[in-house]
């Protein structure tokens, strides 16, 4: 199976600094197979026949926390959990000079729709919906400082969230097809 762990934290502002090429040696060392990572910001698609997901969250965030002296939040989704969120995302959201679209990965904990009622979300400007295992979000650029997600920040829910903007994700689930195939 293939799968995506989307790191939370790691290589931003100079803080929790991570060189790529060791990470991918730290997950080999565990057993990961077909390791490639994508961009800085802690993507690393791999394959691995084994235990459940929130198992192969456990072992990785043990590892990078003995290779690295890390504590670093590790989410686990498969391809299959990942082309449900992308098949989600409009074609017209991107991430540009216009528009700012988001997808807010979610810890298994509070993977569930009810997270919604935790954000403050403004009709007229904000475009968030929920889909199984992240919160998608969208809002056209000259409208970012009206937005209610920005509220987000420092909250409970922004700790047990990891993002990345649409194109990233998209990338990223080409280079999970990839690999899958």
């Amino acid at each position: 199976m293939v799968y995506i762990a989307l790191l939370r934290g790691i290589n931003v502002g100079g803080k929790n600094k991570i060189d790529m090429k060791l990470l991918k040696q730290t997950f080999v060392q565990v057993g990961m197979n077909d390791v490639v990572t994508y961009i800085n910001t802690g993507n690393i698609i791999f394959s691995y026949i084994g235990p459940s997901k929130t198992e192969l969250s456990r072992i990785l965030e043990e590892a990078i926390h003995h290779d690295f002296g890390l504590q670093i939040k590790v989410v686990v989704r498969s391809v299959d959990d990942v082309r449900g969120i992308i098949n989600a995302i409009p074609d017209t959201w991107k991430n540009d000079k216009d528009m700012k679209s988001d997808v807010l990965f979610l810890w298994d904990e509070i993977d569930d729709e009810s997270v919604l009622r935790d954000l403050i979300i403004k009709p007229n400007i904000d475009n968030v919906k929920y889909v199984p295992g992240a919160i998608l979000w969208s809002v056209d650029k000259k409208n970012v400082t009206k937005s209610g997600m920005v509220k987000i920040i420092g909250s409970r829910l922004y700790k047990q969230v990891t993002v990345r903007n649409v194109n990233t994700a998209r990338k990223i689930y080409e280079l999970m097809q990839a690999q899958n195939s």
